[in-house]
């Protein structure tokens, strides 16, 4: 990694607050993330105590009410946060995203009894959650999951396998999506199940192209008892909760992405800067000048349409469609920023002695996570153009 350090990111923040809170984040990656990063990404190490210390930051739970231990910042401000922990590592900015996504239905959908009980907890009291949605034949095609649970007098017991849990086994809490009636989305139910609960078991990390560091498993439900106390929402309300937290947490990808882009964009920039070849750097030369003017474009391009659709979801308006295309275009530019990045470092960009090919790597599951980007074409056609004939 080069010595060189861009200046950081320009950031138009809503309040002084929000501006406070930028300088911690950035202060603690800087102190915290960054310096082992690479090392502990390469060792698979995941990085538990930090999350610790995120939640007695408060910065676990920046989007939720302050009634209940959240920060009360706005998505404008809280995706902002993600991006400068993403750019430090992924694996800490995405397990920010993640749980985040499994406080989502709780705090969104759950009685006031359920919020007092259980929300301080997973919002600031070092608590790390994960969410339960996606099975072995069940990925894109989430309304057809077959994990079911069974209502027995006031508790429910649940069997079945859920698939790509990140913080699958060492989380505290699950936010898991079962069948409790028919076929279809309207026969699926949320609940909050301990990470303890008897019967759930989580089987060895899945062996990933990159953030190794963040654990990513099967989760095995063999008769685990849930007390109806324990239901989110309404019976069959389920998948709707779902849908709701997946807009959310396409734009926290978005964020990540983004974040995983400038990162990339930077170590190009620093390299070049200093890197000489015929007698001069190779940042004079007109090919790789427009090569960096193409990353930033798309990097700022990238984090103008992610704020859009924050701000709409901060005013209460519709962002469905918004979020869609921000988690589609802000993958899709860290795939190319990323990749351009290893190409301008030339053979130094396929080593492990830059951080440029972890980048690419990261990168690339980001177009996958949280619905592919097949699925956000098909969601924001749908808005376009209404749904499809059969």
């Amino acid at each position: 990694m080069t010595d060189y350090g861009p200046p950081p990111v320009d950031r138009r923040l809503p309040t002084e607050e929000a501006r406070d809170l930028m300088t911690l984040v950035r202060e603690l990656a800087e102190r915290e993330i960054r310096p082992t990063a690479a090392e502990e990404e390469e060792a698979g190490r995941f990085p538990r105590d930090l999350f610790r210390l995120l939640s007695e930051s408060g910065l676990l739970s920046l989007p939720y009410a302050e009634e209940f231990g959240g920060g009360d910042q706005p998505y404008e401000v809280y995706l902002q946060v993600l991006e400068e922990l993403a750019a430090a590592r992924l694996t800490v900015g995405l397990g920010v995203s993640v749980h985040t996504l499994a406080c989502h239905a709780l705090a969104g959908y759950g009685t006031k009894e359920q919020r007092a009980e259980h929300l301080p907890a997973m919002l600031g009291g070092g608590l790390l959650g994960a969410y339960c949605l996606s099975e072995p034949a069940s990925g894109s095609d989430a309304a057809s999951l077959t994990t079911r649970a069974s209502r027995q007098g006031d508790s429910w017991t649940i069997d079945g396998t859920k698939a790509w849990t990140t913080h699958g086994g060492v989380a505290d809490f699950y936010t898991v999506l079962a069948r409790t009636g028919g076929g279809g989305a309207r026969g699926i139910t949320a609940f909050l199940v301990p990470g303890d609960a008897e019967g759930l078991s989580a089987a060895p990390p899945e062996r990933k192209m990159g953030m190794k560091g963040s654990p990513t498993a099967q989760l095995h439900f063999d008769g685990v008892r849930v007390p109806d106390a324990r239901r989110i929402g309404d019976e069959g309300q389920g998948f709707a909760i779902a849908l709701s937290a997946l807009d959310s947490g396409r734009l926290g990808i978005a964020a990540c992405a983004i974040g995983v882009a400038q990162a990339a964009l930077d170590e190009a920039l620093g390299y070049v800067a200093e890197r000489r070849q015929f007698g001069r750097p190779i940042a004079d030369f007109q090919g790789l000048r427009f090569m960096l003017a193409d990353m930033a474009t798309q990097v700022e391009a990238g984090r103008a349409l992610y704020l859009t659709a924050a701000r709409l979801r901060d005013a209460g308006q519709p962002f469905s469609k918004e979020a869609a295309m921000a988690k589609l275009f802000c993958t899709d530019t860290a795939m190319r920023v990323t990749t351009d990045a290893v190409q301008l470092l030339g053979g130094y960009g396929y080593t492990l002695d830059f951080p440029a090919e972890r980048y690419m790597r990261e990168a690339k599951v980001l177009q996958i996570v949280e619905g592919t980007n097949q699925i956000q074409r098909m969601v924001i056609a749908r808005h376009l153009a209404g749904p499809e004939t059969h």
